[in-house]
């Protein structure tokens, strides 16, 4: 049987195809707040239609993509609630039923990959594994690699789990348009991120408080368990130096971002991406992180922030992080994390799977 990434494929000319790609129902496309997952999905979006390609984006009520949008649920389920899953369900389902009508299904939720497992109808399936591997994905996704296509979004999250076949690394894209380059800094810090223990949202206070600066918190603190951890470990330890923002609006956060001295990012699981990390750069600001999961492959150390493994090293980086050059930072991270870069890394693994003879699939007009 042969094995979706294979090695023995040849290179295929590139041709426009009929793409669907899945999101998870719970937040529109693109998030107004919190949402990396759909940040990811509304950029590869665009950068398909941009690309030639006929797109149809099936996403929660109040997507917005230049694509044919599908929503299938009258109201988007609540994010973390276990009932949800049926829910989940139908929503992928309502476009496997119309599986023939593309020549990619590009699915990204989490429990769609096992519908199109056993679809049929021709398209090809891609499944995008934006978590990280937990025992219950080891179980489901080793019952569907060789059905669907399971791309990672970085060389760590792959190299985390050899017992499947992948049809290759993406990294996530940074729309850099929407994240403009601020070239003068101020004298604040700040976290992005979910209110956990993975996240450690009370180690980046530490830092910023060690180093004599503010610190401007966007957090999002909505489930039970973020409101849980929040309460036990970060809520004692605010003050007049800690600004707490709830999931603002994305151009508050991406503006805070860009004039801050630097990123704090003191993870402490391996993170399979850090969409944030990404975005911090793309406005010219550097990182300041644990070198734990994809990090190393995200930041330069030295270049676009600084890898540390522990408290007084990151609290040495926020000195240092006044070395990083804004634009440096910047073209490194539209190089290797731009909309562009991820649309073509996510074609080269459709044409893969497809090939140039698909009967949906037409030639790209000249210029894309």
């Amino acid at each position: 049987m042969l094995r979706y990434g294979s090695p023995s494929r040849p290179p295929l000319t590139r041709r426009a195809l009929s793409v669907a790609v899945i999101a998870p129902p719970y937040l529109p496309v693109p998030p107004p707040g919190y949402g990396g997952i759909e940040r990811v999905v509304s950029a590869l979006v665009d950068g398909l239609a941009r690309r030639g390609h006929q797109v149809t984006l099936v996403a929660a009520p109040g997507s917005t993509a230049p694509a044919k949008v599908v929503t299938p649920l009258a109201t988007a389920p609540i994010l973390g609630d276990p009932a949800a899953v049926t829910d989940e369900l139908c929503h992928a389902l309502a476009l496997y039923r119309r599986a023939g009508d593309f020549d990619v299904i590009h699915d990204h939720t989490n429990l769609g990959a096992m519908i199109g497992a056993v679809a049929g109808g021709g398209a090809a399936v891609v499944h995008t594994l934006h978590g990280p591997w937990t025992a219950a994905a080891r179980r489901m996704l080793s019952l569907l690699d060789d059905r669907v296509a399971l791309v990672a979004i970085s060389h760590a999250q792959r190299a985390a789990n050899s017992d499947v076949s992948y049809a290759g690394v993406v990294h996530n894209g940074v729309d850099m348009d929407l994240h403009p380059l601020r070239t003068v800094k101020e004298d604040f810090l700040i976290f992005v991120g979910r209110t956990s223990p993975e996240k450690r949202p009370e180690v980046a206070i530490a830092v910023a408080r060690r180093a004599g600066l503010p610190l401007k918190m966007v957090v999002k603190r909505t489930e039970p368990g973020e409101a849980r951890y929040w309460d036990e470990a970060v809520s004692p330890l605010l003050g007049s130096d800690i600004e707490v923002l709830d999931q603002p609006p994305q151009d508050v956060k991406v503006d805070l971002m860009g004039r801050a001295r630097a990123l704090v990012f003191p993870i402490a699981w391996p993170e399979p991406f850090g969409l944030v990390m990404t975005e911090s750069m793309a406005c010219g600001t550097p990182v300041i992180a644990r070198p734990l999961g994809a990090a190393p492959e995200v930041v330069i150390d030295g270049v676009t922030g600084f890898l540390c493994t522990t408290e007084g090293q990151m609290v040495a980086a926020v000195e240092a992080a006044r070395s990083i050059d804004p634009e440096t930072c910047r073209r490194v991270t539209g190089d290797r994390f731009s909309t562009d870069a991820m649309t073509r890394g996510y074609e080269r693994v459709y044409h893969s799977l497809v090939g140039a003879g698909s009967e949906r699939s037409r030639p790209l007009s000249a210029g894309n």
